[in-house]
């Protein structure tokens, strides 16, 4: 069987993978979500959902640094993984060991071309398109709440990073209305000086940089006259099944935004 990847590679598999290791935690509870419970043998460290894979599946390392001889010991016949999670030589390495899968994800469509792709792959369409159609159906009723309020995104703290255009986040961030206030950098910049910056809403990720409460003051003295508020990060980059709990979270972000 012959499967092209979201990378325009070619992946050909004899069967239905029966030994997957996935590399993504946003992909990892997507499998789950599908009934891979047995399928799948190997999972980041970051792959916390669901939370008994942690004990249950061989830990392969991180993100960006996988233990390639520990995948290997699986014997793995499909390996997952996402261009901007994983290294490229990790990657490499692993297309030695079986057929990997890679994902390339900047939109909400990305995403649910990503999870039917799997879904074909698997032979899990019907349980894919469940995920898949609640996903949409969310997304195609969700009104954008803010207009032209412009919105900083940060995803780390010294020094700060924040979410600027090309990426899922701000997809994200544009279904809800907002302006995103680094639209004019791409991907990921570093702020070095944060203070010229003038938005309107400051919102706070619990990942990768876990933003707390003293976080929140301490921007409101960079930035007296914005709204600044502590948001699941999961909810606002995870692009797997975790995205038909986006839309609700979304609207209760921006309802707790407006009332204040």
């Amino acid at each position: 069987m012959q499967f092209i990847d979201q990378l325009n590679s070619t992946i050909l598999l004899d069967s239905t993978p029966k030994r997957i290791v996935s590399l993504v935690p946003s992909q990892t509870e997507f499998l789950f979500d599908i009934g891979l419970e047995e399928e799948v043998v190997g999972i980041t460290k970051f792959c916390i959902h669901p939370p008994h894979w942690l004990k249950s599946k061989t830990i392969v390392g991180g993100t960006k640094n996988v233990n390639i001889e520990k995948v290997r010991s699986l014997q793995p016949d499909l390996i997952i993984g996402n261009k901007e999670e994983n290294t490229k030589e990790d990657i490499e390495a692993l297309r030695e060991i079986a057929p990997v899968w890679m994902s390339d994800i900047f939109n909400l469509e990305d995403a649910l071309k990503m999870m039917q792709s799997l879904g074909k792959i698997l032979k899990k369409v019907d349980e894919t398109n469940r995920i898949v159609n609640t996903i949409q159906s969310n997304f195609d009723s969700f009104n954008p709440t803010f207009s032209k309020k412009s919105v900083l995104y940060l995803i780390w703290r010294n020094p700060y990073i924040g979410v600027a255009s090309n990426t899922f986040i701000d997809d994200m961030l544009k279904r809800c209305g907002f302006k995103n206030i680094l639209s004019n950098h791409t991907r990921y910049p570093s702020l070095e000086n944060i203070s010229i910056l003038n938005p309107d809403v400051v919102l706070l990720s619990s990942e990768p940089y876990p933003f707390k409460e003293k976080h929140v003051e301490e921007l409101n003295r960079i930035f007296p006259d914005a709204q600044i508020k502590l948001v699941d990060g999961e909810l606002f980059s995870w692009y797997g099944s975790r995205l038909s709990e986006s839309v609700a979270y979304f609207k209760k972000t921006c309802e707790e935004l407006l009332s204040n």
